[in-house]
């Protein structure tokens, strides 16, 4: 059953690591962006994988091997029905940045060249900025990037200018890991479809908090990681849709990508296996099961809008401090993340004293330097919050940078 109103303290007793105690303090932990914690539901079910059905998928006759192979399609079904998508474009990946990079070399270098335009934003993640640099160097298309206003959501005036000819593909992250924007893909893939240009999203920062259909939003390809969204790690998935798949060459050669191998030459199997060469993530496909199961009973709306009142509050306690800078939309527009400076400090000192608080956040460019060029700061602070966040955490970060701002003003 899920939740109508999500209770934070109830869950965190399903989560053991937040019983931990960091340098003598309590554990609050920030950095859900880069990596959630995992309830005992998905421990529970890696070890439960591997003393029941510790096999390989596929092609196996034997007892375990069908059990491993129901554990690793079952998870397909659950991850398709979790993002109201075609369980047939479901390829599993070991995380977004694999996704991405799958739709670069056997999507989009076969397909475009010299004399057509791949788009990009200022907000991307290196992962879904990267790959496409990259491609630019191999094949000589032109890689263009759409702006961003100075309240961190794109330039739609300067990006519709962009979505013309000779621009082929669209790539945009769904919510941006430092800013919190989210993005209206809905919108922007419609516009990109206008112009029949193929739209990839990065999803890594929407799924974990954000209520999901991809038939909806009728992308051409979807990323995502299971290791943002309660899963283990090393297990993500990229979703495609089957006609783009179903012409496209495979990413990776060797076991089970194949239908039939012969000195001469080799045909591939159906899709989505097709690019899912060698032993996959099993383990980590049974934890990305239970981590939907979670999920679901929670309650992906819960889960959005108790995030959403713990960014507002946090922008309260937080962002409004005279010597505050927070990056992004305004209040009441961002989801999950709070980006910010404190005059005269360095992240990475703010990062270091706050540790010492048994505090957990991030500092650094959070893997997208080019945003921080457009933010001109080298780094920013970021605290990102997940279903296990409490307000008295939020209260505690506020404390912690009293406690910075006194070590400093000393």
């Amino acid at each position: 059953m899920t939740m109508a109103v999500l209770d934070p303290n109830r869950l965190r007793e399903d989560f053991p690591i937040l019983a931990e105690r960091v340098n003598g303090h309590p554990l609050v932990y920030l950095d859900s962006a880069a990596t959630s914690q995992k309830p005992q539901a998905v421990l529970d079910a890696v070890v439960d994988y591997y003393r029941t059905a510790n096999a390989n998928v596929h092609r196996g006759v034997h007892a375990l091997a069908e059990r491993a192979t129901d554990t690793f399609e079952e998870a397909r079904l659950r991850v398709a029905r979790f993002v109201d998508a075609d369980p047939r474009g479901v390829i599993f990946v070991r995380n977004t940045t694999e996704g991405l990079n799958l739709v670069a070399r056997a999507f989009a270098e076969p397909t475009l060249g010299s004399g057509d335009r791949i788009v990009v934003t200022e907000m991307e993640h290196h992962s879904n900025f990267v790959p496409w640099q990259m491609l630019r160097d191999r094949t000589g298309v032109e890689l263009a990037v759409a702006p961003l206003g100075d309240d961190g959501r794109l330039d739609i005036e300067a990006l519709t200018r962009l979505l013309e000819p000779p621009t082929r593909l669209f790539a945009v992250s769904h919510v941006s890991n430092v800013l919190g924007t989210v993005n209206d893909i809905a919108s922007l893939t419609r516009m990109a479809h206008r112009q029949g240009i193929v739209v990839c999203v990065d999803g890594a920062q929407a799924v974990p908090r954000l209520p999901l259909s991809l038939a909806q939003l009728e992308v051409d390809f979807y990323a995502f990681s299971g290791h943002k969204m309660l899963a283990p790690t090393g297990i993500g998935v990229l979703w495609g849709r089957p006609e783009l798949l179903e012409a496209m060459p495979p990413f990776l050669g060797g076991g089970s990508m194949i239908e039939l191998v012969t000195p001469e030459c080799t045909t591939w199997n159906t899709i989505p296996h097709k690019f899912e060469a060698g032993t996959p993530d099993i383990a980590g496909a049974a934890g990305l099961t239970a981590a939907i199961t979670y999920l679901e009973e929670v309650g992906m709306p819960a889960v959005q809008a108790h995030e959403e009142l713990l960014t507002h509050y946090a922008y309260e306690v937080v962002g409004e401090a005279d010597d505050v800078t927070v990056y992004g939309p305004p209040d009441g527009d961002r989801s999950g993340v709070l980006s910010f400076n404190l005059r005269g400090v360095h992240p990475h000192d703010i990062g270091t004293i706050l540790d010492r608080n048994g505090m957990a956040v991030r500092a650094g460019h959070h893997c997208c330097q080019p945003l921080m060029r457009r933010l001109k700061v080298a780094a920013t602070v970021r605290a990102s919050f997940a279903l296990y966040n409490t307000r008295e955490e939020v209260d505690e970060l506020a404390r912690g940078l009293d406690e910075v701002r006194r070590i400093f003003s000393a």
